[in-house]
């Protein structure tokens, strides 16, 4: 058995056909791409070299970092190169580009193509399109919060869209709700909706029953913050409003995440956030994102709901942060911080805070794929931008990440382009928080609302994970 044959010995590497042990040997990992490489250079023949070329590839993707979801995905620890893992997860979204772009070079080298391909990067955000990448991976989230879903608190759950994404989140599994509110109100809203509130619990935290739990989450919140000024008095008077008991469920674990926004003003609560969770160690800021899918491939845009006008400092925590971001959803990561100016044209106000932000980065990480400042249409034409600025560090590069001046600009954008039609829209995703706390919109259609409760779920898995230590 494979027990027995790793028993045996300790330098002994073992890879079987089950998906059940590590090293699963699939043809998954290399049939598709091999055809889909040989399918779009017009290839005569499947030759050594596209079957080599896809080996190589294969096996240099287990040697890279493996992205979180992947390790969500299949329940791992953090997964690097070595015994348990030698080759890639089936379900790695990074194989469809790697391999197929692989398979293609080969085809055209060895000459057996009828095509060729120039722009490879153009090609892969070709194939993430025609696949279907982004709904695979919005998929492949859905998957793993049915695996393995999650206590999710819904803190306005008497506005119908909430009511509507909680229970269907319920029915496909996505995840345990919980509803804070009145439960005769919350019936009667249902009724009015047919929706069926069937198995789901309800929390009416001013009731009686939950006067204990109020209390002790007064005095843990006031014990955490005594010394910035919270008494256990004003404690108990916030542990009436929905969002700082719904906080206060997720900090002491009686739920895993929590999402709220829709009626609530968002820099009130996102302050309550601050407070009740607290921000990651390493950064001293948190932002969100929005993921934007339309015809020119994937986006992610940063900050849409945090911070208003947010100095250097800020701007430097928000792009380390969109980048572990990006990562996590298994893309790599090109910024560009956007201004009006390009590359110190101007070096006055805003501007300058984007200026002195990338000399920050530049330096104090500068594996970082980030430049600028640079106006938006530099970012995403990247010929403009290599013939006119010839020494940027983004050369040749795709863009698929931006990172705005400023609160205004950044929330005009995506809402510009999710009303004219031009992408769909997933977020905003809360980065740099402690625990898995998520903001919607008062527009927030019931879709919006159970994507966003996907993530929510998919971000409480990996954050169980950090705080085990996998």
């Amino acid at each position: 058995s494979y027990a027995d044959a790793m028993a045996s010995r300790d330098d002994i590497i073992f890879a079987t056909g089950r998906s059940d042990y590590p090293n699963q040997i699939n043809n998954v990992l290399g049939f598709p791409y091999i055809f889909r490489g040989a399918l779009d250079t017009h290839a005569k023949a499947i030759n050594e070299e596209m079957k080599l070329a896809a080996v190589y590839a294969i096996a240099g993707l287990a040697k890279e970092p493996v992205p979180d979801v992947v390790n969500a995905a299949y329940k791992l620890k953090r997964t690097t190169f070595g015994r348990d893992y030698i080759l890639p997860k089936a379900l790695d979204p990074r194989l469809l580009t790697r391999v197929s772009c692989a398979v293609a070079k080969a085809a055209i080298d060895s000459g057996v193509s009828r095509r060729t391909i120039t722009d490879w990067e153009g090609y892969a955000n070709h194939l993430r399109e025609m696949m279907g990448y982004d709904n695979k991976l919005l998929r492949s989230f859905t998957d793993m919060a049915k695996a393995n879903p999650k206590r999710v608190v819904f803190a306005e759950a008497n506005h119908g869209n909430m009511l509507k994404a909680a229970a269907e989140a319920k029915a496909e599994g996505i995840c345990i709700p919980i509803l804070l509110g009145n439960e005769e109100r919350l019936q009667k809203i249902a009724a009015e909706e047919n929706i069926s509130l069937e198995g789901i619990e309800i929390v009416n935290l001013r009731h009686d029953r939950e006067t204990e739990r109020r209390h002790r989450y007064a005095k843990i919140l006031s014990e955490k913050k005594a010394r910035e000024g919270v008494t256990y008095a004003e404690a108990c008077e916030k542990m009436v409003d929905r969002n700082a008991f719904g906080m206060m469920m997720v900090a002491t674990g009686d739920a895993d995440a929590f999402v709220t926004g829709v009626y609530s003003r968002y820099s009130e609560v996102t302050k309550m956030a601050e407070q009740i969770i607290g921000i990651r160690p390493s950064y001293t800021h948190f932002g969100a994102l929005n993921i934007l899918t339309c015809k020119k491939g994937t986006f992610f845009i940063a900050d849409t709901l945090i911070n208003r006008h947010p100095s250097t400092e800020v701007l430097i925590d928000i792009a380390r942060l969109t980048q572990d971001a990006v990562k996590f959803f298994a893309h790599e990561p090109v910024m560009a911080m956007l201004s009006y100016s390009n590359f110190g044209s101007d070096k006055q106000g805003s501007p300058l805070k984007v200026h002195d932000a990338i000399d920050y980065l530049h330096k104090n990480y500068p594996d970082m794929m980030v430049d600028g400042e640079m106006q938006v249409n530099f970012a995403l034409d990247k010929k403009l931008r290599d013939d006119m600025y010839p020494f940027n560090k983004l050369k040749g590069k795709d863009v698929n990440t931006l990172i705005f001046p400023n609160l205004s600009s950044a929330n005009s954008a995506y809402k510009l382009l999710d009303t004219l039609g031009i992408s769909e829209t997933i977020g905003p995703i809360q980065m740099g928080l402690n625990k898995p706390i998520h903001f919607t919109d008062v527009e927030s259609s019931t879709r919006d609302i159970l994507n966003l409760t996907t993530v929510a779920v998919v971000d409480a898995i990996v954050q169980e994970q950090i705080e085990k230590g996998e």
